[in-house]
C-alpha cells in the first residue's frame, strides 16, 4: 500500500494532481488484478476525478487515517464514538474479492471480529476490491438478503 505513505506529502499530492487518471488506474489495477474494466467503464468514473476538490479529499483521507491531519470538528464526537470499536450487532454480510489487492488477505475470524450480531463473508472468486462493480449481482443479492431477514 505505497500509494497512502506516498500520498502523505506534498510530493503525492502533486504526483496525484499532475497525474489523476494514470494514478487511479494504477490503482485501480493494482486493487482488482483480475478486473478487465474497459476504458469506457474507467472513464465514467475518471470525471470524478476533474473535480476541483478531489485531489484535497483523496489526500486529507489518506493522511487523516495516520493521525497526520485533524478530521472534521463536527464529526469528532461519533469518530470518538467509533475509536472505542463498539461491537457491531446489526445484521451484516461481508463481501470479500478473492484477488483483492488490498484486503484479501483476511482470514474469516479476522473480518467477522467485532461483530456480535449475525454476519457472514462471502469470498468472491475472480473478484478484487470493487464489488459492486465486479460482482454486481452479488452485492445486490447481499443488500437484499439484508432486507428480507
Amino acid at each position: 500500500m505505497w500509494y497512502q505513505y506516498y500520498l502523505h506529502g506534498e510530493r503525492g499530492y502533486a504526483g496525484l494532481a499532475a497525474n489523476r487518471e494514470a494514478f487511479c488506474r494504477l490503482l485501480w489495477s493494482s486493487w482488482s488484478p483480475s478486473w478487465d474494466f474497459s476504458d469506457e467503464t474507467f472513464e465514467k468514473s475518471a470525471v470524478s476525478f476533474a473535480n476541483p476538490d478531489f485531489v484535497d479529499v483523496v489526500t486529507h483521507s489518506y493522511r487523516h487515517r495516520f493521525g497526520l491531519v485533524a478530521g472534521d470538528p463536527q464529526y469528532a464526537e461519533i469518530e470518538n464514538r467509533l475509536a472505542a470499536r463498539p461491537p457491531i450487532t446489526v445484521p451484516t454480510v461481508i463481501l470479500s474479492g478473492a484477488d483483492d489487492g488490498v484486503s484479501s488477505r483476511r482470514t474469516d475470524d479476522a473480518a467477522v471480529r467485532g461483530f456480535t450480531g449475525p454476519v457472514q463473508r462471502q469470498v468472491l472468486s475472480g473478484v478484487g476490491h470493487n464489488v459492486p462493480q465486479e460482482a454486481p449481482n452479488a452485492f445486490a443479492e447481499a443488500v437484499l438478503s439484508l432486507l428480507k431477514g
